[in-house]
């Protein structure tokens, strides 16, 4: 597509010119499928009430209302059923709208077949996955029936962490339903993959396109969910855990993922948080078994962005969005949680951490630090500053801990990052799992595949 397309299909200024806002749209998480018909469909682009379908020409649509899907196989870290939850809402997002009825196929034959790869995987070399960020799935339509999605990308069932799964599924299943790309920065068959918040998650274009190919439900008005309904399939519990192929123990769970957030205490006992549930893991290295947040931290919500324990007044600090809880032991103090994105800390900061040598706490968001009193819980004069300060350390980690040996370690996905306090620079870098003995994944190290 010529830079100009380009420009007015992502809704830049049509310059023509590869200019940087456009290089980092092209550089943004996207669906692989291509543009095709739409494209032309767009430049044409006519008013809602007499408006062309916008619909494929490489396959036109199923002919028949009852379809069954099948997934395939599974991203590693992420529970079989939570990834099955997530994969029946996105298909009932279509179904709520239109005449289709869905059934999922556990096994054998299905209409549509939902898999995860990585890189090349035999349907051409423009088709190969390219890892984390870049085009994240591609789907066929009908009738081949098949959605194709990035395994080696860093999935997520739940808002604020990772690539949304659900957004992603209900997205590549418009398109095996017939669907082109929508210029409609809004909708969910927009080429790059629409965020969930309070708005509805299909747009009017989104409806009007899946109602043009197979007509209004058959019984009732179509049913419209916003996003927030959809935020928070990964709440894991030990209730209803479930292993796959390889099962996996309660006390290693953590191991075989990605966490929201770290931190250890004076006497060096790790917290490792996930979802509603935390790990402790003592400096003998023997994780617990997972305990719910609510029994140690009352009050606290499931799902926390990042935390910190202060070796200066001994308190755990919780920041989620825009909020903020401070603990004494287990007890909330008063006046928490607060608002502290209003005193300028970050929402959602990416990492928490107490900096021995600052004695203060640092937020880490993005490719900027926040260096923060526990006095005020403001922000001290003269930052955020850039996180070049911080040699070798990417952006983006989710969680830190200083640990007994004088290092500060960061972690992201499956790695981690040794920091060098003297140096003020990454020393280090490798595979937590299976490199860091004292995070308490004795059985994670026994063959089993890890992300």
């Amino acid at each position: 597509m010529a830079h100009w397309d380009f420009q007015r299909v992502t809704h830049l200024p049509p310059s023509g010119v590869l200019d940087a806002p456009t290089l980092h749209q092209m550089a943004l998480p996207r669906c692989g499928t291509g543009d095709g018909e739409s494209r032309a469909a767009w430049a044409r682009r006519a008013p809602a009430t007499r408006r062309r379908r916008r619909t494929t020409q490489h396959g036109g649509r199923w002919y028949k209302r009852h379809l069954t899907y099948r997934v395939v196989n599974w991203p590693s870290y992420l529970p079989q059923h939570e990834v099955r939850l997530a994969v029946k809402a996105a298909f009932e997002l279509w179904s709520n709208v239109s005449s289709l009825v869905f059934w999922e196929a556990l096994d054998g034959p299905a209409d549509i077949r939902l898999t995860f790869f990585h890189g090349d995987h035999n349907d051409g070399l423009n088709n190969a996955f390219d890892g984390p960020g870049g085009a994240l799935a591609h789907a066929f339509f009908p009738r081949r029936g098949e959605a194709h999605f990035d395994s080696a990308e860093r999935w997520s069932l739940r808002s604020g962490k990772g690539r949304n799964l659900f957004v992603v599924v209900a997205h590549e299943v418009g398109h095996t339903l017939g669907l082109e790309h929508s210029p409609v920065k809004s909708a969910l068959m927009s080429p790059y993959y629409k965020k969930l918040g309070k708005d509805f998650v299909l747009s009017w274009d989104d409806i009007l396109a899946i109602q043009n190919l197979y007509g209004k439900p058959s019984k009732g008005s179509a049913v419209q969910l916003p996003g927030k309904v959809f935020t928070h399939f990964q709440d894991w519990s030990t209730d209803n855990y479930g292993g796959d192929r390889q099962q996996r123990s309660l006390s290693a769970y953590y191991c075989h993922s990605f966490f929201d957030a770290i931190t250890a205490d004076a006497d060096h006992n790790l917290y490792i948080f996930k979802g509603s549930h935390y790990w402790a893991v003592p400096a003998s290295g023997n994780a617990s078994d997972p305990q719910p947040l609510q029994t140690r931290w009352p009050g606290l919500p499931a799902g926390i962005d990042a935390c910190a324990w202060s070796q200066l007044s001994g308190k755990f600090y919780f920041f989620k969005g825009g909020r903020c809880w401070r603990y004494t032991g287990s007890t909330l103090e008063a006046g928490f949680p607060q608002k502290c994105s209003a005193r300028g800390l970050p929402r959602h900061p990416d990492t928490a951490l107490y900096f021995q040598q600052l004695r203060r706490l640092v937020l880490f968001k993005g490719p900027k630090y926040f260096v923060v009193s526990e006095e005020t819980l403001g922000v001290e004069p003269y930052y955020p500053r850039s996180l070049q300060d911080w040699e070798g350390l990417p952006p983006g980690t989710a969680g830190a801990l200083t640990h007994r040996d004088g290092f500060v370690y960061f972690f992201r996905d499956d790695q981690y990052w040794q920091f060098d306090r003297a140096k003020l620079q990454v020393v280090t870098t490798g595979k937590w799992a299976t490199q860091l003995p004292w995070m308490g994944c004795w059985d994670a190290n026994s063959g089993q595949v890890l992300f």
